[in-house]
């Protein structure tokens, strides 16, 4: 494996990572969208190939969210994730400024909570903290 990191990915790769980790691939345009409104991306290539991903969504205060990040199921536990979540990590250290703290959040993975533990994320719900919620919304069509 010759490892490399870059800080961009194609439609079609993002795409195929998404298939390969079960999320499904999202339409086109809406992923072009969402890789180009991302604050910072970081991807991992074997050669020519896309084995990870992840990125960054970020308001430019004190909001981040760490979303999508993918490693291809025959690289893992190669040290890729580690690799991408410690350059996202370090990247946004290097955007704080004096009196400034970010809250970093994400959504782990069901089963995925301790990969994430080693970078101090902490689960929620906690004594002082609710449960991390989310919904979906789908277009749908009026009759």
């Amino acid at each position: 494996m010759k490892l490399t990191y870059t800080n961009e990915i194609s439609v079609a790769d993002y795409n195929m990572l998404r298939e390969n980790v079960k999320w499904g691939a999202l339409d086109e345009e809406q992923a072009a969208a969402g890789l180009q409104n991302s604050a910072f991306i970081i991807t991992c290539k074997d050669g020519d190939k896309t084995v990870g991903s992840a990125r960054v969504i970020w308001d430019g205060g004190y909001v981040v969210y760490i979303a999508d990040v993918m490693v291809l199921d025959t690289y893992q536990l190669h040290g890729i994730g580690r690799e991408m979540i410690t350059r996202l990590m370090d990247t946004l250290r290097k955007q704080l400024k004096p009196g400034w703290r970010m809250m970093v959040v994400l959504c782990a993975a069901k089963g995925k909570e301790e990969f994430y533990k080693k970078f101090d994320f902490i689960e929620r719900p906690t004594d002082i903290l609710g449960a991390g919620m989310f919904q979906w919304l789908d277009y749908e069509e009026e009759n």
